[in-house]
């Protein structure tokens, strides 16, 4: 006897709410499974829909979101750091301070970031505290930093680099996973 089984689950889900006697009929299963495949990927269009609507989980939707805040679209960069511009963006709105430059920073930078106020030489710094070297994106931070502080302010960017006495604490892997951009030379 040859059985057909449905692979869909919506036409899984269909079936089971149908009544018993359709139990062993080819074709109410063939015709749950065909109308079930087809919900399921009404389905995920529809969570692919849905995803735009988020900045963290927007692919295509991305250049909307780019469009609508004025922003250009560089569609050969990384979607990561495309994202990290339109949070930035989205972010960088208020009064300017330590906890703003923080804020559009954090969009950029999965790490701590310490900001500094030197008011006598009306300048401040932006120090990362928890990466390496210098971040993949920094060009896009300078450039949403630029957009929120006052003109008559200079900035600075610090960055971290392993000393030499960190990396005789670590193990021959961490020395081997570790690359040659951030360790600090002199």
């Amino acid at each position: 006897m040859n059985v057909f089984s449905i692979t869909s689950p919506a036409g899984q889900e269909m079936f089971g709410n149908l009544p018993a006697y359709y139990e062993k009929s080819r074709v109410m299963k063939a015709d749950m499974n065909a109308k079930g495949v087809e919900l399921d990927l009404f389905e995920v269009a529809l969570n692919e829909v849905l995803n735009q609507f988020f900045v963290n989980t927007a692919t295509w939707g991305l250049q909307i979101w780019e469009g609508e805040l004025g922003l250009e679209s560089d569609l050969f960069k990384p979607i990561e750091q495309r994202r990290s511009v339109v949070q930035s963006k989205l972010r960088g709105s208020g009064k300017f301070s330590g906890q703003l430059v923080k804020n559009v920073s954090a969009a950029y930078e999965s790490g701590k970031v310490d900001v500094t106020f030197n008011p006598p030489t009306y300048s401040f710094s932006v120090r990362f505290v928890d990466t390496l070297g210098i971040p993949p994106n920094l060009d896009d931070l300078k450039t949403a930093i630029e957009e929120i502080k006052p003109a008559h302010m200079a900035v600075e960017y610090l960055f971290r680099y392993l000393m030499l006495s960190e990396i005789e604490s670590m193990t021959l892997a961490q020395v081997e996973a570790t690359t040659l951009d951030r360790i600090a030379w002199g």
